[in-house]
């Protein structure tokens, strides 16, 4: 088989766990597959570099001793797991090398910010390609120390060439499909195993760009798409897709098969086990994709293909977006006026707030919409200061602390009464739903409940479609 696979996260946590990794895709290679691997940073060291980035920017900063601080303290961990994950002392000696030689760009990087004053978008696509560039090193030279030959890969160099919107980079898919080619395929020609740094892209001028937080899903299913590969696998710390989140529901499930269509949705409203823009590259070029418990590989995971066999199950999910905001803008002067949810949605998008959920009311008395909390601020001072220029009297409120519940399986198509069931079971347990969305396509009942209730909704939703028996 021809497989890109992408550990991410918990699975490059630390050497001994990079060195498991290196042992999978070793054993895979020796099975005879073609394997180009993707890696995430280690675990946590992205929001490491985005605190050290923003902290050294604040008027207060202490660049003298916060550098060398954090520098000692990343470079303590990577060294370590270079011991841990490496055991023949030439390749050790080399990726410590390497890894030093990384270290010290990324000093440079955060000297630079600190002198600035400022972080741009395209400095901090810089500074956070930093947690991929340090592991890729480090998990190319563990399983060169298998005895298979390995080298390492920024996914620039590997070919992904976007755009310049620097944090939220597009992939260029017509470069993209003919450079990853020409370099992959060289690679494996050399019976080599190539390593490439997930979340990473550059301009066509090689300027560092990313791809968005979690985008190493992304860069696996861009070059496998590119590479007409016969599955993607993604490995993570859990055992694939559930029915919930088993934080908040003990009695989730695995499940088994998921359509592409179905696992956009789970993705987009709050399943973290996949990026959200991830499944199109694969969807696009129809190629399987795996999602597998990276210390349990053998269990079989969730796989996720056009179409599955249709299950019994009418709904597959249960959802739940924590930490976002209801704003509304409301008033009897919307009541029959063009346009509004044009002007609204133009003022948002231009202060680059996400939307994540939209409600409307029949009357068009009102229009409310979920934002990320972080973001809730931004879009306030955005709608009232250009409200207040163009004269608008339109009401705007906001409740800080809702949740998202969304339903979601394409067994909800055409299927009679699965709103009632959904709503029904809010009532019964005393839940109050302060909104409801529903795309035409019927793939997904959204809500937005107090967050207080949201675990309660996502057990009772839970119960009430008998996920906890899914096949």
């Amino acid at each position: 088989m021809k497989l890109v696979i992408k550990f991410g996260g918990v699975p490059v946590k630390d050497g001994e766990s990079i060195r498991n990794d290196a042992e999978f895709v070793v054993s895979r290679y020796k099975k005879g597959d073609q394997v180009a691997v993707v890696t995430s940073a280690m675990a946590g060291v992205t929001d490491q570099l985005l605190n050290i980035a923003n902290r050294l920017i604040e008027p207060q900063a202490n660049p003298e001793r916060q550098i060398p601080d954090f520098m000692r303290q990343i470079s303590v961990r990577h060294f370590q797991a270079c011991q841990d994950a490496i055991k023949n002392k030439e390749v050790l000696s080399r990726t410590t090398r390497v890894v030093k030689e990384t270290l010290d760009l990324l000093e440079r990087a955060l000297i630079g910010v600190s002198y600035l004053g400022e972080l741009s978008p395209r400095s901090q696509d810089l500074i956070l390609s930093f947690g991929e560039r340090l592991s890729a090193p480090i998990l190319a030279g563990a399983i060169e120390s298998l005895g298979v030959p390995s080298r390492f890969l920024t996914g620039f160099e590997a070919g992904i060439i976007t755009d310049d919107h620097f944090t939220e980079a597009r992939p260029l898919m017509d470069r993209i499909r003919k450079l990853a080619k020409q370099r992959i395929n060289k690679i494996w020609a050399d019976k080599e195993i190539p390593v490439i740094t997930g979340f990473i892209g550059g301009t066509k001028d090689g300027i560092i760009t990313t791809l968005g937080r979690g985008g190493s899903d992304y860069t696996a299913s861009i070059l496998g798409a590119a590479l007409g590969v016969d599955e993607i696998w993604i490995m993570t710390d859990v055992d694939g897709i559930m029915t919930a989140d088993p934080k908040v529901e003990p009695k989730a499930r695995v499940i088994k098969a998921i359509s592409y269509i179905e696992a956009t949705e789970l993705a987009y409203f709050g399943a973290k086990v996949l990026h959200p823009r991830m499944i199109r590259p694969a969807m696009d070029t129809n190629i399987p994709v795996r999602v597998l418990n990276a210390f349990k590989p053998n269990q079989g995971g969730t796989l996720i293909i056009r179409k599955p066999n249709r299950a019994k199950d009418i709904v597959k999910s249960i959802t739940m977006s924590r930490n976002v905001s209801l704003i509304t803008v409301g008033g009897a002067e919307m009541i029959g006026v063009p346009g509004v949810a044009a002007t609204v949605f133009d003022i948002i998008g231009r202060a680059g707030v996400k939307v994540l959920m939209i409600s409307q009311s029949s009357s068009q008395a009102d229009i409310s919409f979920v934002v990320d909390r972080k973001e809730a601020d931004v879009a306030l001072h955005a709608l009232r200061s250009e409200f207040e220029k163009r004269h608008i009297d339109w009401n705007i409120n906001c409740e800080r602390n809702v949740s998202v519940i969304a339903a979601i399986g394409a067994g909800m198509k055409g299927t009679p009464g699965v709103a009632a069931r959904v709503f029904g079971t809010m009532g019964r347990n005393g839940i109050n739903i302060l909104t409801i969305a529903q795309g035409s396509s019927e793939l997904n009942i959204s809500f937005t409940v107090d967050e207080r209730d949201a675990v309660k909704a996502v057990r009772a939703l839970h119960s009430e479609f008998q996920l906890d028996r899914i096949d």
